[in-house]
């Protein structure tokens, strides 16, 4: 099956790739040799499929190997619709950073969208697995859970899926601890429990229409969830007023602005404050003059 998607312009399937870690945790796979995205996918029929996306002509082709009914077809171009933004239009960013000579080659390369999960459940898992972390441990970590908890590719027993909220609802919270997730086990089965169970609805967070408000109430509410996670969960379902501050942001806007001294959110955001609502997808995109943050933090490394 080969599926063609068409994407708002400018549009650079590479520079989604390069956007953050996303496209290194499983069940995503990147074909070095083509420079495809590639992705283990479970259907809402249960199936599971291996997606192959190539940049094609105006937006992206999707091939999987398997015959698939039209309505998985549907569904298989909504997944891929959401996880790469192809129907975002991003001219009022271009413009709002045109003259800015450090950001101004983003429109000329297609620079500006961010890898995301197909569910908001699956990067609200893999959020949590970044924190009080390095990045080795969180590639290793979600690794495991999907070996673990996913549903098998039929062609290839050894590659999985991501699993789903009932699945990892079922699992015990000493058998999570045992794949080394740590503390962050009851974090995940609480997680997967209210989704499962419909207390809550994270899905509703792919709706523009949302009051930011109830976006952040709606994060802040689920355990494990704090400020940073939070503000980076509002940058993935495409909420740009956040910007995600850890030690790494506090590391690089010292550097580049403060002369190294020590400082807070409020510097942070006094430093992109002029951008307004597009300042968490200027921070991100900021071509920092020493990012020894990346170092300790390779899951912000582009």
């Amino acid at each position: 099956m080969r599926l063609a998607l068409s994407a708002c312009a400018p549009f650079s399937l590479q520079a989604i790739i390069a956007s953050h870690g996303w496209a290194r945790l499983s069940p995503f796979f990147i074909e070095h040799q083509t420079t495809a995205l590639g992705r283990v996918e479970r259907l809402s029929t249960g199936r599971v499929v291996e997606l192959i996306i190539r940049e094609a002509g105006d937006g992206v082709t999707v091939e999987t190997p398997d015959r698939l009914e039209g309505f998985e077809r549907e569904e298989v171009a909504r997944k891929v619709w959401w996880m790469l933004r192809l129907g975002e239009d991003l001219s009022p960013f271009y413009e709002a950073v045109r003259e800015e000579p450090r950001l101004a080659h983003l429109e000329r390369e297609g620079i500006g969208r961010i890898l995301r999960s197909p569910t908001v459940f699956e990067d609200v898992v893999k959020v949590l697995l970044t924190t009080n972390t390095t990045w080795d441990r969180t590639v290793r970590m979600v690794e495991a859970l999907v070996t673990q908890y996913g549903d098998p590719l039929p062609t290839d027993p050894s590659r999985h899926a991501f699993p789903t909220p009932d699945q990892l609802a079922a699992v015990r919270e000493e058998d999570l601890r045992a794949i080394g997730v740590g503390y962050r086990a009851p974090y995940l089965i609480d997680l997967a429990r209210r989704v499962a169970d419909g207390e809550v609805d994270l899905e509703q967070l792919k709706d523009d229409n949302l009051p930011a408000d109830r976006v952040r109430r709606l994060l802040q509410d689920l355990q494990g969830v704090g400020e940073y996670a939070t503000a980076l969960l509002m940058v993935l379902v495409g909420r740009y007023d956040a910007i995600p501050v850890d030690t790494v942001a506090r590391e690089r806007v010292s550097q580049e602005w403060y002369g190294g001294r020590p400082v807070g959110d409020e510097e942070i955001d006094r430093a992109f404050a002029r951008w307004g609502e597009w300042k968490g997808l200027v921070y991100w995109w900021w071509p920092w003059s020493r990012d020894t943050g990346c170092k300790k933090q390779e899951a912000e490394c582009r």
